[in-house]
């Protein structure tokens, strides 16, 4: 009686380990662009904090733009925000896009929306 063997082949190997290869890549890429979103989410809901507090917009702008140096948020600054009053609260709104290079001519375009109210 024969017994064959089981399991992956070399070929199927490489194209796993391929797979796995460019996930991690992507993955790796991403990264940096959602942690920045991340951090203009935060930096937004303080602003809006501090207009609530009566903070004029020319303030909030400067504040969000000191807070993202910090963060080290390069892709918007405090003349892209979107500032206005709705239901007797500032709302500190932020469209932005960010595009990430893969390889070569490959490219992810991540659109963000933060905004101070959900």
């Amino acid at each position: 009686m024969k017994h064959s063997q089981r399991g992956v082949s070399l070929v199927g190997l490489v194209i796993i380990a391929s797979l796995l290869g460019f996930v991690l890549l992507v993955g790796f890429r991403c990264v940096p662009a959602i942690n920045e979103y991340m951090a203009v989410q935060r930096i937004v809901k303080s602003v809006a904090e501090e207009g609530d507090n009566g903070a004029s917009m020319t303030e909030l702008r400067r504040s969000f733009d000191r807070r993202a140096q910090i963060d080290d948020v390069s892709t918007i600054g405090g003349k892209d925000l979107d500032i206005y009053k709705q239901g007797g609260k500032v709302v500190v709104e932020a469209k932005y896009g960010r595009k990430v290079p893969i390889a070569a001519n490959v490219s992810l375009f991540f659109d963000f929306h933060a905004k101070s109210t959900p």
